[in-house]
Order: structure tokens, then sequence, then C-alpha cells
């Protein structure tokens, strides 16, 4: 399957290349520096502007399978990044006649009575930006999304184990996320659901094969 990942050049979206890659899938991956996209066989590095039109980024998109969007400014563009850039390769998805989109949030956006949490008191603005890009993809597109809600990334070994039941603010290697988010692609049981994700006891395969 051929894939395209914005935010190609993120922490998580290296471990998400090598992922795909491992499972036989051919990748475009775009970012606003694709010079420092990993180089590996079978991934395209493509120049990814959050900032430009719709037409433009479906130009870059081009034709393929599936989309991810992990991209992610850090707090520093979350207007015209987190939220609307987020938009605008959805926009660009469905332009493109693309109906698997895969989006990586954050745990409990859509829940904002929760963003008092111990750990999410700061992440505040970053949760509204992620609170409209996810709620414009479930309410106002047709596509096949899955929302995966990661909590706190960790720079930790993966532990290869989550849980889909987080109730309070807990912590995800990173590597667990990019695995967990290459396997949803392979998992339709996924398609229309927002899969609130920390660590757990459960392999990563059967969590999501028991995803309903």
């Amino acid at each position: 399957m051929k894939v395209f990942i914005a935010g190609g050049s993120g922490r998580v979206a290296t471990d998400l290349i090598k992922d795909l890659v491992n499972d036989g899938h051919q990748i475009v991956a775009g970012a606003r520096h694709p010079e420092k996209i990993i180089d590996l066989e079978n991934v395209t590095a493509v120049k990814l502007d959050l900032h430009a039109s719709v037409e433009e980024i479906a130009q870059v998109i081009g034709r393929v399978s599936a989309v991810y969007f992990v991209a992610g400014s850090r707090g520093n563009d979350l207007l015209q990044t987190d939220a609307f850039g987020a938009v605008k390769v959805m926009q660009a998805a469905k332009k493109n006649q693309i109906s698997r989109f895969i989006m990586l949030s954050s745990l409990f956006t859509l829940q904002p009575e929760k963003w008092d949490q111990p750990g999410l008191e700061n992440l505040t603005d970053y949760n509204i930006a992620k609170f409209f890009a996810d709620n414009y993809l479930i309410n106002q597109t047709n596509l096949d999304y899955t929302i995966l809600q990661a909590s706190l990334l960790t720079e930790e070994p993966a532990t290869g184990k989550i849980s889909f039941n987080a109730s309070e603010e807990s912590t995800n290697p990173i590597p667990d996320v990019a695995l967990t988010l290459a396997g949803i692609l392979n998992h339709a049981n996924t398609i229309h659901k927002v899969l609130l994700m920390k660590s757990g006891n459960m392999p990563i395969n059967t969590a999501l094969g028991n995803v309903y």
C-alpha cells in the first residue's frame, strides 16, 4: 500500500515510517524540512507546507491509499499547523478521493471537562487546537477516520503493550504509539473510532483487534 504521512520528520513519524516500511508499504513523507525525514528504501521525502492551500497540499499528497496526520508544532503554530493544517490535509484527502485517514491526537481533546487534570493543565491551547481538528474530522468529513488519542509521549523503549481504556493522563513510549498507528492500518474495525491510549498490559495487535 502507498501511504502519505503529514509531519514526516517528527519523532513519532520517524518510527512510524520504519514500522510501515517493515510491513511492506511504500511511504511518501511530507514535512516543511524534507531533508530531516529518515532516509530509507521505499520512502520518498517531499516538502509539505501546512500554510499552503488545499490545492497545493493535494498535489503534494498525490494518489495514495491512506493518509496519516502526525504533524505538530510543539505549541509554536497551533492554529495553522495543529488545527487548520490538519483540516486542510483532510480536505486534500477528499479532493484526491482518499478515504482512509488516521490522525494522531492527544488524550481527552474531545473532553474539555478533563483538561484540568494533573499533567494536562499546561496543554489547554494545544488541546483547543486538537479539539477543533478532531471534531472537524468526525463531524465535517466523510473520511474513514481513526483518531488515536495518545497519553503523554515519552522517549522510553517500546513495551509492545497498551490499553485503550485511559481514564486519566498517563504515558506512552513513542515507539508504542508508532506501532499502534501502523497497526491501525490493518484493522478496519478501528474505522470511525476514537482510541484513548495509554501504556497497558495487552499486546498492541490484540488491543486493536478487540476494538468494537
